[in-house]
C-alpha cells in the first residue's frame, strides 16, 4: 500500500472533518455551520457539504473567526515579572523567558518585546508567521499601558499626550488617555497606543515632566491580561486565539520594513 489517494480520489479533507479536528464543533454541528452560511475558505463563504479543503494552506473562518487547523501550533499569554529581559537566551546572562517557556514541548518565542523594567502582557507562541506579523511596527497592534509616574498629572497634560508631542525622533500621540488616580506625589495613568517605537511610553511621559516609575501592560490587541498573576503563563482561550488570528489575518500582506523592536 502506497498511501497515495486512488487516481481519480477527491483532494483535500472533508471541511467538517478538519474543523471537528480544530476543536471548532462537532462534525454534525459543523455541517449545519456549512448549510447556514457561516463559514467561509479564503474568504469565499461554502454552503456545499462535499467542501474539501487543504489545511495546511487554505485559511478559514466561522462567523468572521479566524480557526487554527493546525493543532500543532501553541499559544500562550506570560504576564511578564520586572527584571526579566524579552530574549530566550540573554547573552549578558540577565534572567530571561527561557523559565517560562521550559515545560511546553513545542519551541516557542515572544511577541515582541517588554524592556526589562516593563511588566505585563507578552505572548510566546511557535507560530512563526502570526509572531513576525503582530510585531511588525508597520502592523500597529493596539496596546494600553498602565503607568504609575511622578507628580500630579493635570487634564491638560491628559489632552497633550493624546493631541501629540515632539520626540527626537518624530511626533506621536496616543490613542487614547486617561488619569487614573493621584496620590502621595504620583498618579496612575492608562496610556492606549499602536506605535511599536522603541521605549515609547516612558519617553512620552518624561516629555510632559512626568517621568515613569512603574510600567505595565495590560493588554495587547484583543487580549487582556485580567488576573493572571506576575510570573505565570496560561495558554489562550479558543476565544481568545480566534480574535488574534483574525487580527493578524486582516493584514498579513503588511509591508516589510526595517522597523523598531518593541520595547517599552
Amino acid at each position: 500500500m502506497t498511501g497515495f489517494p486512488a487516481e481519480g480520489a477527491p483532494e483535500g479533507v472533508r471541511l467538517q472533518k478538519v474543523l471537528a479536528a480544530a476543536g471548532v464543533a462537532s462534525r454534525r454541528v459543523v455541517e449545519q455551520y456549512i448549510v447556514e452560511g457561516r463559514i467561509r475558505v479564503n474568504g469565499q463563504t461554502v454552503t456545499e457539504l462535499g467542501t474539501r479543503i487543504d489545511p495546511e494552506t487554505d485559511l478559514v473562518d466561522v462567523d468572521g473567526t479566524a480557526v487554527q487547523l493546525d493543532v500543532s501550533k501553541r499559544y500562550v499569554m506570560l504576564n511578564k515579572p520586572t527584571g526579566v529581559v524579552s530574549s530566550m537566551r540573554d547573552e549578558s546572562g540577565r534572567p530571561d523567558l527561557r523559565r517560562f517557556t521550559k515545560d511546553f514541548e513545542e519551541r516557542l518565542y515572544n511577541v515582541g518585546r517588554l524592556d526589562a523594567e516593563t511588566s505585563g502582557l507578552l505572548v510566546l507562541t511557535n507560530d512563526g508567521e502570526l509572531a513576525h506579523v503582530l510585531a511588525h511596527p508597520s502592523f500597529g497592534v493596539t496596546k494600553v499601558y498602565i503607568a504609575k509616574v511622578e507628580g500630579a498629572v493635570t487634564a491638560q497634560t491628559i489632552a497633550k499626550l493624546t493631541k501629540g508631542i515632539e520626540l527626537e525622533d518624530g511626533p506621536i500621540a496616543a490613542d487614547k488617555a486617561r488619569l487614573l488616580d493621584t496620590s502621595r506625589g504620583s498618579s496612575l495613568v492608562e496610556l492606549t497606543l499602536h506605535s511599536g517605537r522603541n521605549r515609547i511610553v516612558r519617553r512620552m511621559m518624561a516629555a510632559v515632566g512626568h517621568p515613569v516609575t512603574e510600567l505595565v501592560r495590560r493588554q495587547f490587541g484583543p487580549l487582556h491580561l485580567g488576573t493572571l498573576p506576575a510570573g505565570r503563563t496560561r495558554e489562550l482561550t479558543k476565544i481568545e486565539l480566534g480574535a488574534l488570528l483574525t487580527l493578524a489575518r486582516r493584514d498579513s500582506g503588511v509591508a516589510e520594513a526595517p522597523g523598531e523592536q518593541e520595547t517599552q
